[in-house]
């Protein structure tokens, strides 16, 4: 798994497949301020970019990737 949980937000690492897209969305939900760390994350499937889009955690560190770290501001 390329996500782990953490106490204050989940750290997405590496590459985050679209396995980990449905627990990923569960726990956001069930945080009373969901937050996602993605400064080790090289790599998102669609389906884990739409859990974030859509539920719109805090981002405590964004990506390296340019692209990926536009897309999360901007939205």
């Amino acid at each position: 798994m390329a996500v782990r949980y953490l106490k204050k937000h989940a750290a997405l690492e590496g590459i985050v497949s679209a396995d980990d897209a449905e627990n990923l969305a569960q726990w956001l939900q069930q945080q009373a301020t969901p937050a996602v760390h993605l400064g080790k994350c090289e790599h998102v499937h669609g389906a884990v970019l739409q859990v974030l889009l859509v539920l719109q955690p805090k981002l405590v560190a964004l990506p390296a990737d340019a692209l990926l770290a536009g897309v999360l501001q901007g939205a």
